[in-house]
Order: structure tokens, then C-alpha cells, then sequence
């Protein structure tokens, strides 16, 4: 005990202190040892209150509650973390060089081998899930056709026939001839025009992919049609780069505008196709030697399906800000062609003057050819915010549905820059100089929504026109075909380049338009392979006459000399293509095989390059024309890859439509 020292304050203060027996001797005190602790601790709880006692379980056992859920939603992310690390040890890295702005509206281009007698195989391979574009205007949404493949090179496993063949010594020089095509397939413009105020073009906006296939593997026909791209664009590589057309033969080239014809009309088959090597390689050429600012005619027609329109379907496709810009480029230069007395436009633009003139022979215009560039003139106005490009293309449609001169929808060939009015008339066809008016009726229709009721009843009015005027049968197969009317009198001649109709029919159908228009096109495409079938090389003549009465000996197709040449044209593969995309019939896929084994075996050029021919029924001598035309790889081997493909989501038809050149651009307003 102790006790404080005496005094007398005031008051008394004092400690009080008392020891065990135990705990005085030194015995039992604290000595740091887990028993001690224990019973310390255990003394403590005891004193706490029941409600302290209580809360604190109830805190223990939450906290424990709250780590068994963490764990286990942490668990699967961390497992697929663990899964996704390994596989992308595994997977091959990604081939540097383009770089992708938008990479989920069509698979990347792949690098090619440098061999361009291997094939290039793709093997699938799942993806992470990429959004798809949303474009101007806001309801446009186009969806990724495919995931990106990879390209492996193997062994060709089918040899190529290379027929060697031999330069035709007489040089053609006429620089006045337009090429034609046949089938024309075009977007159209909007129901509502852009605004008039000049405007950036919207960057592609990514939205998360719902439902997305995966990539369906690229197959053997497929991969041979790649195989003949490579084999093309060597030849134009090594003989004819950054010019307008190849001369395979001499290993030289032809220059028409002197743009890179070849170049531009490639660039989307290249990404459709997956060579990315290829396509960089062109796009340098785009973005430092594509220059528009130079004295030259072009021909409005050809300079806008082939280069406005490439440059726009490349823009879509990569999203590459370059193709828009170079887009707008040759799209203002075009327009001094529009500044005519009528508003029908001239047929040149000097597109480094900005002048614009008919021909010299006339001051006429082709109906097809004012007729198939409002497709390309009305994307550039969406896509711009400028309407000029729409309004002057809108004013020739609206001024030719008004003409006076139609035979129940079919229209003359020519019509006059200054008095706007049809000239030539009483003859009809849907060859060359009209053939691609009726199908722009078609496109712009279903590109604009399927509001624009005077496109739809033209085009209706048009085909009943054909059935009423133009179709009869042949003999002895009774094959459906097309003729020509001229004043009254029925010609039983038919150009390859009626063989769009076909695909257009279709087309037509799939939109909701009548059934027969189906069964006419299944009757017509079964003509176009005939066209093949029946000649010689297995390839058909730029024209045909077909026999209206049975002979001995004589077959449905007759051949006239002047008539049987072969440019490597596209509309019967384009036909196929459509064909085969509605019905899923695989003998059009078969027919389509036909015709590109035998461009390789006749019309293939062994240092690079394909050739059209002069003769169609001379296998062992076709007589080569030195001149691989820039719709061959714009065109032909695009929808031949197209056509072997069962992906009906490459190149969705409710999504896209082809303009004449087979460029692909955006369907404003989803079915």
C-alpha cells in the first residue's frame, strides 16, 4: 500500500493500488506468451455490452458474405484475361502498313505473296467483336459484310493453262470510241436534299455488333479468282503503273485521260479481296501522284463511274479520309460539263480548264451516258453537304421523264445538249448508249427508300416495254433473248452488254417488284451463258444474231465477223452474281467457273496480265488485241469473287448497290 506524504490541504488526493499474492511475488504477471492473449482478449469481449457484442458479429459476417461474391465475379473476366493473353501468344502479329480508319464495314486487306502464281489461302479466325459504321445520314448503318481473314500462301492446286499468245501488229488508234459496259447497278440520291452549306464529312461513329456471323472461310474458286488479280495487276505493275490501261503484250500501256484508269478502278476489288499489300501500294499513288489539275478531256460518263465512283466506294469501304478528298477533287472539275442551254450535260470537261464541249461530230449526248451519273454526283452531295452536285443531276432526270419520243418506256439513244430534246428516234435497244438508263431507274429507286415513285414507274413502264417490243425466242433451244427495235422493224441482234438485265430483274424482284420479273431473268441468264456455251472458245462475241427459224446445222447464236471480239466484260458474271445471291442455284456458280477458266486459257498473257481477243471461234489462234481493259479488275474478277462466295454478307445487297463500274457505295435508307 502505498500512501501519499501528510499535509493538510485543502483537500485530499491519493492512488490507490492492489496486488495479488501472486502478482506481488512477480508470479502470473504479463509475460507476452498466446495464452495470455487469449484470455486477455477473451476478458475483453466479455466486458463489451450484448449490442456491442452483436454488431460486430453481424460486421464479421458481412464482410465475409461480400468477399465470397467478389471472388466469384472476378473469377470468369480473369479466366478469359488468362485465355485471351494465350491465344493472341499463338496468333501471328498483324501485318504492318495500312493503317484501318474503319475496319469494320469490310474485312482488311491482306498482304499478297510476292508470288503471284501461288494462291492465297485464308484461313477463319475468331475476332474480337468490332462495331459497324453508322455514315451520314443518321439512318444508315451499314453492317461488316465479314470479319478480317488472314491470307496464307500455298501451292497452286490446279496448274493454269498459259496459252502463249502473239501481238496483233495493227495498232489502234482512235481515241473517240467509248468503252461500254452493260450492266449497271448504281446507288441513288437521297429523298431529301443536303444542305447547300459546305460541311466535313461525318467520321465514322462505332457502335457495338450484335449477332455477328463468323467469317465464312475463303474457298478454292475463290482464292483462284485472287490468284488471277495478282496475276493481272503484275502485268500492270511491271509494264503500265500509274497509267490508264494495260498493253500486255508489248508490256506498255495506253493512256485515255491519263489518270490512273486501272489504278482507281481497283482499289475496292483490291479490298474486297483482301490483298492489303496491293492496295497500300495503289494508295500512295492516290495520295502523291493523283493529280486532277491537268489539260485533259475526259469523258463525264467514264470519268465519273470509273473514277468518281471508285474513289467514293474506296472512301466507304476503308474509310479513308484520302478518297473523299480526291472524290470532291474530280467532282468539281466535272461540273462545267452541266452549263448547257438545256441542263443536259456535255459529254468532255477539260477538267484543268473548266471548259466543257460535245463531241466534234455533234452536239448530241448519249442517253445512257447523262443518264448513269446520278448515282455517284448524289453520294458526293451526301456526303459533302453540297447539293450543287445533286441538283444538277437531279434536273436531267426529272427533265428526261418528262421527254416526249419514249415507245412505252423505252427511250432513244440520243438526245441534244441544246434543245434537251430526244434525237434518232424510233430506235431502241438496251445496248450501247442506253443500256445503263434503265437500270438507274432501278438503283436510284431502291437507293432512295423506295419513295421515288416516277423512278419506279419508269422503270416498270420500261420492262413492259421490252417484253411488248424487244423480246422474242430463238432456235432450235427457244432461248428468250433481246432485240432491237428500228422503226418498226425487230433486229434479232443482242450485245453482251444486255446481259446487265438479267441481274437487274432480279434485283428488282428481290425489292418486291413483280415475280415474272424473276422468271424473265432466270430465262435471260440462261441466253447470256448460251452466248458462251455455243462459240468456240467457250467465251462470247461482243454481239451476237440469233436465228428467229430452225436451220440445219445452225445453232441459236450466229456470229458475224465484225462482231466477234472479246473485251473480258463483266455483265454476265455480274448477272450470275445476282443470280446465285437470290436463288442460291449453284450451277450459275458453275457457269461463272466456265468463263473464268477460259479467260485464263485463251485470254491469259504469261509475263502478266490479261488480253482481250479478236476472235471468239478460233481456239487455236484468238487473235489477242494487246489491251486489258480497266473494268476487268474493277468489274469482271470482282464479281466473279463475289459470285463464288456464300457469304451473302459480303457485299450485302440491302445494304450496298454497285454503280455501272461494280463500286459499291451505301444504301441510304435500310429495307
Amino acid at each position: 500500500m502505498y500512501s501519499a506524504a501528510a499535509a493538510s490541504p485543502p483537500r485530499r488526493d491519493f492512488i490507490s493500488v492492489t496486488l495479488s499474492p501472486e502478482e506481488a511475488a512477480g508470479v502470473g504477471g504479463y509475460n507476452n506468451s498466446k495464452a495470455w492473449r487469449r484470455r486477455s482478449c477473451w476478458r475483453k469481449w466479455k466486458q463489451l455490452s450484448r449490442l456491442q457484442r452483436s454488431i460486430i458479429l453481424f460486421l464479421f459476417a458481412f464482410l465475409a458474405v461480400c468477399g465470397v461474391i467478389s471472388f466469384t465475379s472476378m473469377g470468369e473476366p480473369w479466366k478469359s484475361l488468362t485465355n485471351k493473353s494465350l491465344d493472341e501468344q499463338r496468333t501471328e502479329p498483324e501485318i504492318p502498313g495500312l493503317k484501318l480508319v474503319n475496319p469494320a464495314v469490310l474485312p482488311a486487306p491482306q498482304k499478297a505473296d510476292a508470288n503471284a502464281g501461288d494462291y492465297p489461302e485464308r484461313s477463319p479466325q475468331k475476332q474480337p467483336k468490332l462495331p459497324h459504321v453508322r455514315r451520314n445520314p443518321s439512318n444508315l448503318q451499314i453492317k461488316p459484310p465479314r470479319r478480317d481473314v488472314r491470307l496464307k500462301t500455298r501451292h497452286a492446286t490446279s496448274k493454269i493453262v498459259e496459252e502463249p499468245v502473239q501481238a496483233d501488229k495493227e495498232e489502234k488508234t482512235e481515241k473517240s470510241v467509248i468503252s461500254w459496259r452493260g450492266a449497271v447497278i448504281e446507288p441513288d440520291q437521297s429523298t431529301e436534299p443536303p444542305s447547300s452549306k459546305i460541311k466535313e464529312p461525318e467520321k465514322p461513329s462505332f457502335l457495338e455488333a450484335e449477332g455477328q456471323k463468323e467469317p465464312v472461310p475463303i474457298n478454292e474458286r475463290q482464292m483462284a479468282v485472287i490468284e488471277a488479280f495478282r496475276h493481272a495487276w503484275k502485268g500492270y505493275k511491271d509494264f503500265a503503273w500509274g497509267h490508264d490501261e494495260l498493253k500486255p503484250l508489248s508490256k506498255s500501256y495506253s493512256e485515255w485521260f491519263g489518270l490512273g484508269l486501272t489504278l482507281i478502278d481497283a482499289l475496292d476489288t483490291m479490298w474486297i479481296l483482301g490483298l492489303k499489300e496491293e492496295f497500300e501500294e495503289a494508295r500512295i499513288w492516290v495520295a502523291n501522284d493523283l493529280v486532277f489539275d491537268k489539260n485533259v478531256d475526259v469523258n463525264l460518263f467514264e470519268s465519273t463511274i470509273r473514277i468518281l465512283g471508285g474513289l467514293l466506294s474506296t472512301y466507304h469501304l476503308s474509310g479513308d479520309s484520302l478518297f473523299l478528298e480526291k472524290a470532291k477533287d474530280i467532282g468539281n472539275r466535272l461540273m462545267p460539263a452541266f452549263k448547257t442551254p438545256s441542263k443536259i450535260p456535255y459529254s468532255d470537261v477539260n477538267i484543268g480548264r473548266g471548259t466543257a464541249h460535245p463531241p466534234r461530230w455533234t452536239s448530241d449526248s448519249t442517253v445512257a451516258e447523262v443518264t448513269s451519273i446520278q448515282l455517284e454526283f448524289r453520294e458526293l452531295s451526301r456526303l459533302t453537304g453540297d447539293e450543287k452536285f445533286q441538283k444538277a443531276v437531279d434536273e436531267v432526270t426529272k427533265h428526261v421523264h418528262t421527254l416526249s419520243g419514249k415507245s412505252d418506256g423505252l427511250v432513244p439513244m440520243f438526245i441534244n445538249t441544246n434543245s434537251g430534246q430526244f434525237t434518232h428516234l424510233g430506235v431502241y435497244t438496251l445496248g450501247a448508249r442506253a443500256d445503263s438508263y434503265y437500270e438507274y431507274l432501278l438503283k436510284q429507286w431502291i437507293q432512295g427508300g423506295k419513295k421515288e415513285n416516277e423512278l419506279l414507274e419508269d422503270y416498270m413502264r420500261a420492262i413492259e416495254g421490252v417484253k411488248k417490243h424487244l423480246l422474242q425466242r430463238s432456235q432450235p433451244k427457244k432461248l428468250t433473248f433481246v432485240g432491237e427495235l428500228a422503226h418498226g422493224h425487230f433486229s434479232a441482234k443482242m450485245d453482251h452488254l444486255v446481259c446487265f438485265l438479267p441481274g437487274t430483274l432480279a434485283l428488282g424482284a428481290h425489292n418486291g417488284l413483280s415475280a415474272d420479273h424473276m422468271k424473265l431473268a432466270e430465262a435471260l441468264i440462261e441466253t447470256c451463258y448460251q452466248m458462251y456455251e455455243q462459240v468456240e472458245t467457250g467465251l462470247s462475241p461482243e454481239i451476237v444474231h440469233f436465228n428467229l427459224h430452225a436451220q440445219k446445222g445452225h445453232k441459236d447464236v450466229e456470229i458475224k465477223p465484225a462482231d466477234r471480239h472479246n473485251l473480258l466484260r463483266p455483265e454476265t458474271v455480274e448477272s450470275l452474281f445476282y443470280m446465285y445471291r437470290f436463288t442460291g442455284d449453284k450451277k450459275y456458280q458453275d457457269w461463272g467457273w466456265e468463263i473464268l477458266q477460259n479467260f485464263n486459257k485463251y485470254t491469259r498473257v504469261p509475263t502478266g496480265g490479261y488480253t482481250s481477243i479478236n476472235n471468239v471461234q478460233n481456239p487455236s489462234n484468238p487473235e489477242p488485241r494487246d489491251k486489258m481493259e480497266s473494268f476487268f479488275l474493277g468489274e469482271t474478277l470482282k464479281y466473279m469473287f463475289l459470285l463464288f462466295s456464300d457469304d451473302i454478307d459480303l457485299i450485302n445487297l440491302d445494304k450496298f448497290v454497285f454503280n455501272t463500274e461494280a463500286h459499291p457505295l451505301p444504301i441510304w435508307v435500310p429495307a
